[in-house]
């Protein structure tokens, strides 16, 4: 067997796994790897070397020539040879013919052999060879500069990694924090809007009431009726998502019956959908009991029902279906429409937080897609999944599944469950 080498470049695909040969900055101006091998090759008079980093699949070989990788050995053991505090193996070694057969057997040919175990606090980091087909002696103070050198090599490593992981958080926590600026600033635009038709309307009832009609004052009437529940809407959802995020909701399971919330949603949403002239179709059947905690549930219905009849076209062909069915470990209930549907990308980011405008619903609605995070946060908490299928103008289909219920005792009774949303003590 001889050592397959590699040039960087197509063959090399799998370069992007090396997470630690790259922080040490191969095929960089600042390749540490480089230095390494050649200030070790140079103390020990050794023609050649090798770095292998451990669960990296390639393997970096210094010679004069520079520094080339080449596929790892996936059944490579080279560190149980090292035993206890020890880390170097050379001709003093016990175990060094055994070890030497066992390199001959990689494919590096060699005379002289000096192995050094990266290790740190007990983790194995990798191995260094060290090899020529030369019969020379080096002294103990050479291996001792190398292995000296081998620690540093270490110290930078750890250094790296650190510096690697502050770097990631730090930009995960600046695209959060931007993220969450961006979120703000569309829900003060959506707060803000409302009131200047409240502000407008009211003042014209206040300083002109006598010059208008009954109908004139109807319709005022209703108009600041339906703002005002919108904006309220808006604002209980920011305040459920804001206390879900910051671990505030308490989450208290029971066995209730899914139909006893689809049933609550379903006649508190009902006159909203006969507005919109779209059929509210309740097909869950009862007896489907779900472990989980019912005012949480009773929102994420709310919320998904909701949404399905802000986006469904009101033409009179519009549904929105809720349905259930038992499965073997839970129970997967789902809310279909026949409304405008998502576009693929719509659909990969529906329950994240990268609200980049306000979107509007079939009958001009305003809404940021606060309620679907917070859904996704309650379904989670309750030990559930929930996903979503969509395609642009054929409707969405949300699918959510939750534990079943532990036994056949139903803790609340109908009358007792909450009417809309759930409820979060401050």
């Amino acid at each position: 067997m001889a050592i397959n080498l590699l040039e960087i470049g197509a063959q090399t695909e799998q370069l992007g796994a090396c997470r630690l040969s790259l922080l040490m900055g191969v095929y960089t101006d600042d390749n540490k790897i480089a230095d390494f091998l050649k200030f070790a090759r140079s103390i020990l008079g050794m023609e050649s070397a090798i770095l292998a980093f451990k669960n990296e699949p390639y393997i970096w070989y210094g010679s004069d020539e520079g520094v080339k990788a080449f596929l790892a050995d996936a059944n490579e053991q080279l560190e149980r040879f090292f035993e206890g505090d020890n880390t170097i193996i050379n001709h003093q070694h016990k175990d060094y013919s055994a070890f030497s057969g066992y390199v001959h057997g990689l494919g590096v040919e060699h005379q002289r052999l000096v192995a050094f175990h990266l290790r740190d606090e007990q983790q194995s980091i990798g191995t260094v060879l060290l090899f020529d087909d030369r019969a020379d002696e080096y002294t103990a103070k050479q291996l001792e500069i190398v292995s000296e050198f081998v620690q540093s090599l270490l110290s930078v490593l750890k250094l790296r990694v650190e510096n690697a992981e502050l770097k990631e958080m730090y930009e995960q926590q600046s695209a959060l924090n931007f993220s969450k600026t961006k979120f703000f600033q569309i829900i003060a635009h959506d707060l803000r809007a409302p009131f200047h038709g409240l502000l407008g309307f009211s003042e014209v009832l206040a300083q002109e009431r006598d010059s208008l009609d009954e109908s004139s004052i109807q319709n005022i009437a209703d108009y600041l009726c339906d703002t005002a529940q919108s904006t309220y809407n808006l604002l209980e959802s920011l305040l459920n998502w804001a206390m879900a995020e910051g671990g505030r909701f308490e989450y208290h399971p029971i066995n209730f019956d899914l139909n006893q919330s689809a049933k609550i949603v379903c006649s508190v949403l009902n006159s909203l959908a006969v507005k919109k002239n779209i059929q509210l179709l309740n097909e869950i059947p009862t007896g489907l009991k779900v472990n989980a905690d019912i005012n949480m549930i009773t929102s994420v219905v709310q919320n998904l029902v909701s949404n399905a009849l802000k986006f469904t076209n009101t033409d009179g062909e519009g549904k929105v279906i809720l349905r259930a069915e038992e499965r073997d470990e839970f129970i997967r209930f789902s809310v279909q429409d026949t409304g405008l549907g998502m576009n693929q990308n719509q659909v990969a980011n529906i329950f994240e937080q990268q609200i980049k405008v306000s979107i509007k619903g079939t009958a001009g609605e305003q809404g940021t897609g606060l309620g679907l995070v917070l859904c996704k946060r309650f379904v989670d908490l309750n030990h559930g999944s929930i996903s979503v299928h969509s395609k642009e103008g054929e409707g969405t289909l949300f699918v959510v599944d939750l534990p079943k219920a532990t036994s056949s005792h139903q803790v609340l009774k109908v009358e007792t469950l909450p009417k809309v949303k759930a409820e979060a003590k401050l």
